[in-house]
């Protein structure tokens, strides 16, 4: 606030908002665990990319900046995103793990048991569709 950066007070306004809001969702009100507040950090930029690149598709570059902006400013409060070796490199401890339970190396149709255990290892550092993206490569290709 003292440095008069208006996006970025608004939209860390908006983040307690969205976490205020999580928390009484339900029947009683409880306090978010850190993971929590992670998840919900990462859908509120998610939320702001897909709305910048709608603006961007409708010709309004300006509010496509202003969403942009946003998801900058929320992303500096989530962890570093993995890489995509890293990524590829827990995928495939995943499909070790799956492998390892079925005795057989898993197909598409087990897709569901690796992407458990992938989000499981990959805990918040990519977005859903890079994890389900990676699985689906190594599950189709091997």
């Amino acid at each position: 606030m003292k440095q008069q950066d208006s996006t970025k007070v608004a939209t860390l306004r908006m983040a307690l908002s969205a976490i205020g809001t999580e928390e009484v969702a339900g029947k009683t009100a409880r306090q978010l665990t850190d993971d929590e507040v992670q998840r919900v950090l990462t859908r509120e930029v998610k939320k702001r990319k897909e709305a910048a690149q709608a603006f961007q598709d409708a010709g309004r570059a300006e509010q496509a900046a202003a969403e942009r902006a946003e998801a900058e400013v929320l992303a500096e409060y989530l962890p570093a995103q993995l890489s995509d070796d890293e990524l590829n490199a827990l995928v495939d401890q995943a499909i070790a793990e799956v492998t390892e339970v079925l005795g057989e190396a898993p197909g598409p149709k087990q897709m569901g048991q690796v992407m458990k255990a992938a989000n499981t290892r990959v805990a918040g550092q990519a977005e859903g569709g890079r994890v389900a993206a990676a699985v689906k490569a190594k599950l189709t290709a091997g």
